[in-house]
């Protein structure tokens, strides 16, 4: 608990807004539809400066420090501590000729590409636009052109952080190697990026979309999506979800209460190419809808139809070694047609190609060996949150046999006891743990997917 003389010392220090519960800006500032968040304290940074007095301050009074950028990610809720909110940090620097962008914390993708795009230049973006760019990127971050991208960590070329300390440090590959080997794939265990730099992509035609199909040809189109992805070129994207939807008012009228089958697809190329590869999926059942073709690569987002709100939910991640027969089946007993599940989504990404390529430089990232993803999302609300709960755990122990690990970013919730697994290899978690104990040696830095520390 924080005693008000210790928050008065806070406010002195700072430009930006420091806040307690019944304060205004407090639930602004603290919000997160999926995770109730009710620290002790939360500022509301306007600079790095600000990250690195309010850090001073936590590690002198010793109080836990916890950072969000967009209110995405998290992992656990946060009841104690300062919430350090690096929203207001926007600076965005585009350097077309050297193809780099350098950004702050606060920064969303959706912004990123409405700048860069025009230039033909692309970023190593998610799904969704409201994701902040931080936040993805220390957890890896998987693009939806991964395949022919790599993870986003890959291609991050410096991050400036505010240790535990409060010193802010600028690594690089060159610059404190080990810092930002550990940040890439580390999440926020090691203190708080307020900005980063990436390597762009220059691309010149772009080709996405979905195919929605009826409910009962979830088997048959499982079937030919296992066919289909072992046809793909290593640089062409692919998933699939059941879907499961709410009569809600977030959700599109046509798609209200509806439970289709959707396969979604995007490569870098022109129409003809993109409808060569996906006529497979065409044939193999007949959609419902077909939003594929040539676009604009700033819509990138609507390909998996990611909803533009915040909505509370409850969510679950592993990789895949494959998606063999029994695997197949454990899906559509689970999630597929007549199975009643509450999830409203579980897709199946395929994974691979540029994601499979090692880094240049060290980091932290799993998934490089996996065949695909699986990740599935329900809601986090009366009356439905015990029953996603139960599902999600059913669905854990379906694919348990046939999973390597999680990617960081969409394992989900926390797991009591995981003991940094499934995040990390064992190798990597060592590495992690040399890390925290010379940043952090306090824990200073303990919320969300904590590295554990060493067993003596």
């Amino acid at each position: 608990m924080i005693l008000n003389p210790e928050l008065e010392t806070l406010r002195s220090r700072v430009h930006g807004p420091v806040s307690g519960p019944g304060d205004p800006g407090y639930a602004v500032d603290t919000f997160n539809p999926s995770m109730i968040q009710r620290p002790d304290a939360v500022l509301a940074a306007a600079d790095a400066q600000d990250v690195q007095n309010a850090v001073r301050w936590a590690a002198e009074t010793g109080i836990p420090v916890g950072v969000q950028a967009t209110g995405h990610g998290a992992a656990a809720a946060m009841d104690e501590g300062l919430l350090i909110s690096t929203s207001a940090l926007q600076d965005l620097r585009l350097d077309p000729e050297a193809g780099t962008v350098t950004l702050g914390a606060g920064v969303r993708w959706k912004t990123v590409l409405e700048q860069t795009v025009p230039h033909g230049l692309t970023a190593p973006n998610g799904s969704s636009g409201t994701v902040g760019v931080a936040g993805y990127a220390t957890g890896g971050g998987l693009p939806v052109m991964g395949r022919a991208l790599g993870f986003c960590s890959d291609h991050v070329k410096a991050m400036d952080v505010v240790t535990p300390d409060g010193a802010l440090h600028h690594t690089s590959a060159e610059v404190d190697a080990e810092l930002f080997a550990v940040l890439r794939g580390g999440k926020g265990n090691f203190g708080v990026v307020t900005s980063l730099t990436l390597e762009l992509n220059a691309f010149s035609g772009f080709y996405g979309g979905g195919l929605l199909y009826p409910e009962e040809t979830g088997p048959q189109v499982l079937e030919a999506f296992r066919g289909w992805t072992e046809q793909l070129p290593s640089d062409a994207s692919a998933s699939m979800a059941f879907l499961h939807l709410p009569d809600a008012p977030f959700l599109p009228g046509e798609l209200r209460g509806t439970a289709p089958v959707h396969v979604r697809f995007a490569c870098f190329g022109s129409a003809e190419e993109g409808d060569t590869l996906l006529e497979p999926m065409r044939r193999a059942a007949a959609p419902l809808m077909d939003t594929a073709g040539t676009m604009d690569y700033r819509a990138v987002g609507s390909i998996h139809m990611d909803p533009e709100g915040p909505i509370p939910s409850l969510d679950t991640g592993a990789l895949l070694t494959g998606l063999p027969d029994g695997l197949a089946a454990a899906l559509l007993e689970e999630v597929g047609p007549g199975s009643g599940t509450p999830l409203m989504m579980t897709e199946i990404r395929l994974m691979g190609g540029a994601l499979a390529v090692d880094p240049s430089a060290p980091d932290a990232v799993s998934g490089r060996s996996a065949g695909f993803n699986v990740y599935a999302v329900g809601l986090n609300m009366p009356p439905a949150a015990e029953a996603t709960a139960a599902a999600l755990e059913r669905l854990d122990t379906a694919v348990a046999p046939y999973t390597e690990g999680a990617l960081v970013n969409l394992a989900g919730r926390v797991r009591p006891g995981s003991g940094g697994q499934p995040f990390w290899s064992s190798e990597v978690l060592l590495r992690l743990q040399a890390a925290k104990a010379a940043y952090d040696p306090d824990n200073l830095f303990r919320f969300g997917h904590a590295v554990p520390q060493p067993v003596p």
